[in-house]
């Protein structure tokens, strides 16, 4: 009598270069001050219609829908920060994933956001201040397997979360300015 042992073929999801993301940590520990810019340009077609160029990528399309006056042509600004947050915490889990040597087969966020808009834009809505506008709470699901327990996981998920650029950037305050350029 013979024993079979069923294999499962497990699929992962394309590695980052760990070599290269150790060497990116050890430049951090080394210059922890250090600070790249990010540089966008947007232009405005009309209504609320824009075009943000960023390096030598398409343009990121952004509109309001049709009840906020837009034409609907393509994601809210509310919903491209949604996305700019959702793809750096992919990337986070992503590294630390590498990083602990835990392989992804699946990574898949759900997030959603309430945003108040009371004021209008500033066009003669309801006085508020600025912590009552924006967004007011995020809410954030991720699904996310691999070769490691769920407790695992969910450390990497954390850890990803705590260290991510833009989940920072929308907790906590920012220097802001903004005038007209020359």
């Amino acid at each position: 009598m013979s024993t079979q042992t069923a294999n499962t073929v497990q699929t992962h999801l394309r590695p980052i270069d760990r070599d290269g993301l150790l060497g990116f940590a050890e430049k951090g520990r080394n210059n922890p001050q250090a600070r790249g810019t990010n540089k966008v340009h947007t232009v405005c077609e009309g209504q609320y219609r824009t075009l943000s160029y960023v390096g030598d990528h398409e343009a990121v399309v952004v509109d309001e829908p049709l009840h906020l006056f837009g034409q609907n042509t393509a994601p809210a600004p509310g919903e491209i920060v949604l996305s700019a947050l959702g793809g750096c915490l992919a990337v986070g889990i992503t590294a630390v994933a590498t990083w602990k040597n835990v392989k992804l087969s699946r990574l898949e966020l759900f997030l959603e956001g309430d945003i108040g808009n009371s004021a209008a834009w500033g066009a003669g809505g309801a006085h508020r201040i600025p912590s009552q506008m924006g967004f007011q709470e995020i809410r954030v699901r991720v699904l996310v397997e691999g070769d490691a327990d769920r407790e695992a996981l969910d450390e990497i998920v954390q850890q990803a979360n705590y260290f991510s650029p833009v989940a920072n950037s929308m907790r906590n305050p920012i220097a802001f300015d903004i005038a007209l350029a020359e």
